[in-house]
């Protein structure tokens, strides 16, 4: 496995979640002690789906976050490059579709939202992913992403790099079907930009009005953006 930076192997990230599908959704509820359903809710509050809407939830897994955001009514699609991460979901009832995030195999302007929860982090390419992502969605439509941030209070900051991180990763290992994975996931966390460098990247993909909102003390951050229409 690839170290957790810019140099990541796609086929490698993918065969790294291939072989986590199987207990995925069991270790992230460990690893997390439970805070993954709190955020997810969150997170639906804020992506505010409705009836009518069509949704890209990308990076989405085994469809969890889909399945909570099509209760809105919504027609939510599930997107994942990870084929094992998909059948493993297949019992959810939601569309789902694999997907590379730096090619997405949908036309400009089809979707009203976009969301990724946990998986951003995870792409080769940030800037380019989201500058694909900003091309299937349309003019005024609406970007939310959940992923890992970096406490705002110090202490709190130090506990979370040198103490929780640890904890958490222990737990995972213990819960996953694939233990080694982890080690590359909780890198990925610690290498991850925080909350302003991240709304930057964010903006300088071409979305505007980005601002994000600060969860469990900042150790989970979401990040809300929208797509300029013509003439903005």
């Amino acid at each position: 496995m690839s170290r957790a930076s810019l140099d990541k192997d796609p086929r490698e990230v993918a065969a790294m979640f291939d072989g986590v599908a199987a207990g995925y959704d069991r270790a992230n509820s460990v690893m997390t002690f439970g805070f993954d359903r709190r955020w997810r809710i969150t997170t639906a509050k804020v992506l505010d789906a409705r009836r009518g809407e069509t949704v890209l939830d990308l990076a989405a897994g085994t469809g969890v976050s889909t399945k909570e955001y099509a209760r809105s009514g919504a027609y939510c699609v599930a997107a994942d490059f990870s084929l094992e991460m998909l059948r493993n979901g297949l019992d959810r009832g939601v569309p789902m579709v694999a997907a590379d995030a730096l090619r997405l195999p949908f036309a400009d302007d089809s979707f009203d939202a976009a969301t990724i929860s946990f998986g951003i982090r995870n792409f080769v390419d940030t800037k380019a992913a989201l500058t694909e992502i900003a091309r299937v969605v349309k003019p005024g439509g609406r970007l939310v992403i959940c992923e890992v941030s970096t406490p705002t209070f110090p202490p709190i900051r130090f506990l979370y790099r040198k103490v929780l991180l640890r904890a958490m990763t222990w737990l995972g290992r213990r819960a996953s079907s694939n233990p080694d994975a982890y080690g590359y996931l909780a890198e990925s966390m610690l290498d991850w930009p925080d909350q302003r460098s991240l709304g930057e990247i964010i903006a300088s993909a071409g979305w505007t009005k980005v601002e994000w909102l600060n969860l469990t003390f900042g150790v989970v951050a979401i990040h809300r953006a929208r797509k300029p229409e013509a003439g903005e």
